[in-house]
């Protein structure tokens, strides 16, 4: 055609239309047109003289051309085909799933998490101007005076109990270079059960004695019992070495008539499936079976060594290992870890930022949004007698607590979880930082508790669950840990309420039947589902816990219910409940 052969610089009189012109590029266009692989178009080289330019005709292959020359002419066209000039840059469409799609693999949504810090923010700043409104200053302090107060004795007091977890070091050198009488398969573990004990009743009772405030005493609780299972971890771990030690050292004497040809035991390690537990099964190795007794040593001396392969029992009995230990984020004592390079000092400084952060807006939430709304229910609970009104102060109370409880409990959650445990893991270079999953996605009880509280999770599934599957069925495994975990509400329950009332033991102990139910053929593959009911139960059950500590003195009750609602989440921080 005319217009594909005329110059453009010919004149038009003899009425042959002729392109116009080539305007300056758009850009947008042109980056598209780079993107699809047009970059002759791009580059602005469509305007070369005719003489320069294909026809866009190839000659036809004859029939007998040989499949090289075949391939080679298809490569040709499929090159011009994608050079072709478009004027408008094309779209790829394809079957894609949008992010929320509940198919999709897109996890990315840290946008949401800024979304969240700028809306605390937006909060913290109205509140400032509201109080500044109100009574000339931008702050309350009445929480602050209660956090504040004898902050040094608990500090002071807190390092002591820490120092004195340090104990079972001394006492397991003791009971491995003792005689066979107080090793620790004999006297060395009821010895070190009874330090427990007897450590966990002196500090259980401290803050009692001293009169300390309800806020002082849940976190010193909580952190007693965390410094309990490290206590335990540690030294039952290194005592199962002991043994394994001796085991290993009376495979020197083949004489020995006493020599235990048993299997090598392996001791659970955090990530043990519970099925592995289930199927460790001992058994006997005759004693002039040369390979089996050379296979059983190498088991013995593997279980001696750390995963990593540089250290090795009884190496690791040093303060500095304990120390070490003592400060790394976990609950599961281990000869060696995996570590970082570095300590990112940055890193820490922000981490550490972000702990006072939280902590700020956490008293301003409870100062701001919660207490009034408990001290305005209180009064009008006082003045009224008809038990209509009295549950309609209860349900407008509750509903106007539900957000209020629910920004403490993801702040809780941020607190512990990504800052404290980052902080500690920045400082020891701690490298397996996966303390939390996805808990937001729970179905049930049981998941969210294998997926809120990763250490906690492993402890009682490596020491309480692994423990005692060798000598009971595995319902009765369950049982046991739930029991213990049932135990551990209550205590944190007592140190609230003053009293030991049985709300806590009953609440976890009900999650057994409630599990049941979710796990039934109607309800089991319904995620969307149960998610939904697992989220209205954590919102509304921070809110509704305080219905059974009512009593008479309604101030007194509601603060009271208050205080129990303000660390639910923290006893289920402490005692998440293992899959079976």
């Amino acid at each position: 055609m005319a217009s594909s052969t005329s110059h453009q610089g010919h004149d038009a009189a003899d009425g042959i239309v002729r392109p116009r012109p080539l305007k300056p590029g758009n850009p947008g266009v042109l980056r598209a047109q780079v993107e699809n692989g047009n970059h002759r178009a791009a580059l602005g080289k469509l305007d070369m003289p005719a003489s320069g330019m294909s026809s866009g005709r190839s000659t036809p292959l004859p029939p007998d051309a040989p499949p090289s020359a075949v391939s080679i002419s298809s490569a040709r066209k499929q090159i011009r085909a994608q050079q072709k000039h478009r004027l408008f840059p094309t779209i790829d469409y394809a079957a894609r799933l949008s992010h929320f799609d509940p198919k999709s693999e897109y996890r990315d949504f840290r946008g949401f998490f800024v979304l969240f810090w700028i809306g605390l923010a937006i909060m913290v700043l109205t509140t400032m101007l509201r109080n500044i409104k109100d009574t000339g200053f931008p702050f309350r302090v009445g929480v602050w005076a209660l956090l504040t107060e004898r902050v040094w004795q608990l500090a002071l007091t807190d390092g002591v109990m820490i120092a004195s977890t340090a104990v079972s070091l001394p006492l397991h050198r003791m009971f491995r270079n003792s005689n066979k009488w107080l090793w620790w398969e004999k006297g060395g573990m009821p010895v070190q059960s009874i330090y427990q004990a007897l450590w966990l009743v002196l500090w259980i009772n401290w803050p009692f004695m001293l009169g300390w405030t309800w806020t002082a005493q849940v976190f010193f609780t909580l952190h007693t019992i965390t410094m309990l299972m490290k206590m335990h971890s540690y030294a039952f771990y290194n005592g199962h070495l002991s043994t394994t030690e001796h085991r290993l050292s009376a495979l020197d004497d083949p004489m020995n008539a006493k020599m235990s040809t048993a299997a090598a035991v392996r001791y659970p390690k955090s990530s043990t499936n519970l099925t592995e537990l289930d199927a460790n099964k001992e058994k006997k190795i005759h004693q002039d079976d040369a390979d089996a007794l050379a296979e059983l040593r190498e088991d013995l001396a593997l279980e001696l060594t750390s995963p990593l392969g540089q250290v090795t029992y009884p190496q690791n009995l040093t303060l500095y290992n304990y120390a070490d230990y003592v400060l790394c984020p976990t609950l599961c004592y281990e000869l060696e870890y995996p570590r970082t390079e570095r300590t990112q000092y940055l890193e820490l400084f922000w981490k550490t930022l972000a702990v006072f952060g939280c902590i700020f807006l956490l008293t301003i939430t409870s100062e701001e949004f919660i207490v009034p709304v408990l001290h305005d229910a209180s009064l009008r609970l006082n003045n009224i007698s008809s038990l209509s009104e009295t549950l309609l102060i209860l349900s407008e109370s509750i509903s106007l607590l539900l957000f209020p409880f629910m920004v403490t409990f993801l702040l809780v959650f941020l607190v512990i979880f990504e800052y404290v445990l980052g902080a500690f893991a920045e400082i020891t270079c701690f490298a397996d930082r996966h303390f939390y999953s996805d808990w937001w996605n729970s179905c049930d009880w049981l998941e969210f508790s294998r997926e809120w509280n990763i250490p906690v999770h492993h402890f009682l599934r490596r020491h309480v669950y692994g423990a005692s599957r060798p000598y009971m069925s595995r319902n009765m495994s369950t049982l046991i840990t739930f029991l213990l975990s049932a135990l551990g509400h209550e205590l944190v329950m007592g140190c609230i309420t003053k009293k030991l009332r049985g709300y806590g033991f009953l609440a976890q102990m009900l999650q057994l039947p409630i599990v049941a139910l979710q796990r039934t053929k109607a309800v089991r593959g319904k995620k969307l589902f149960n998610n939904i009911c697992f989220w209205i139960s954590m919102i509304l059950g921070l809110s509704v816990v305080r219905f059974p500590l009512l009593e008479k003195d309604a101030m007194e009750s509601m603060l009271m219910n208050y205080r129990c609602a303000h660390y639910m989440y923290l006893y289920r921080s402490l005692f998440s409940i293992p899959a079976a």
